[in-house]
């Protein structure tokens, strides 16, 4: 494998960092030079130097996105930090409730950011759908991610057993349908709950859209790859992109302790514009 200088590794680091926020410190230098050696050997680039090069021209722009997604790490799984599911099941129910007995109910938005291979939107998906029984609720997701490589997969929704085993039996039956003969131990994501979510790619670090007005967002466990700068001002363009009263979840190990925001705290994890 090619050496990765300390000189090539200042420099992809200063570019991803530019480009999507994401600090790769000293101690990121070992995945680095593993995750991306494989590009290397895969397009037969001479060295870090020659595929830093290739990826800062115009001829490498797709190159520079599969960049991106080897050194984006995706770990998620169905029903991550089930609590925060708890709480978005009790947010509907309070919705419903002053809803009453008016037959329309509002939209309800909810924005899973840094979504990875799908699992998160896919279990809120769920959980509206579970909370929504008595009076059928009109819910739209948006799942955003910058790896296109993780975005397929969340489009396909079909996932191994593996990745399934927190999902209770009932709900399992009811909103996933189990693969047989050559598709057996696998498990496709029901077309209802497909529908409620529309998959995109996008880079954090650019401008949201103005249309953007979230009752919920989720950016869990996404924000540990920020500095405190970063990180502060994608708090707040997430405030300006909630609803009044919205609720913003975070990662059980993340928090907005030490960051300028306006969110109120709720519990761990979990603010209030």
């Amino acid at each position: 494998m090619s050496e990765l200088k300390d000189s090539d590794f200042e420099k992809i680091s200063k570019l991803v960092y530019e480009l999507c926020g994401i600090n790769l410190h000293e101690g990121k230098k070992e995945l680095v030079k593993a995750r991306l050696g494989k590009r290397l050997r895969e397009g037969n680039y001479e060295s870090f130097k020659d595929y830093f090069n290739y990826v800062t021209t115009n001829e490498g722009k797709d190159e520079l996105i599969t960049m991106i997604d080897s050194i984006s790490t995706n770990l998620t799984s169905f029903y991550r930090e089930e609590s925060h599911f708890a709480r978005l099941k009790s947010i509907i129910s309070s919705m419903l409730e002053k809803a009453g007995s008016r037959d329309f109910v509002p939209r309800f938005n909810v924005w899973s950011a840094g979504c990875s291979t799908g699992e998160e939107p896919y279990t809120i998906a769920i959980t509206i759908k579970e909370a929504s029984k008595i009076k059928q609720l009109d819910a739209r997701i948006l799942a955003t991610d910058i790896s296109t490589r993780v975005l397929q997969v969340a489009k396909t929704g079909i996932y191994p057993e593996d990745r399934i085993k927190k999902i209770d039996s009932s709900i399992l039956g009811k909103y996933f349908q189990i693969g047989t003969g050559h598709s057996k131990g696998y498990f496709r994501v029901k077309k209802d709950i497909k529908d409620m979510i529309t998959f995109e790619r996008l880079n954090l670090m650019s401008q949201f859209s103005a249309d953007y007005n979230f009752d919920v967002i989720f950016c869990r466990n996404v924000m540990i790859y920020f500095d405190k700068y970063t990180q502060a001002r994608l708090v707040n363009k997430y405030y300006n992109s909630l609803k009044k009263d919205g609720y913003f979840f975070v990662g059980h190990s993340e928090s907005l302790t030490g960051l300028t925001h306006s969110f109120k705290y709720i519990e761990p994890s979990v603010y209030q514009k």
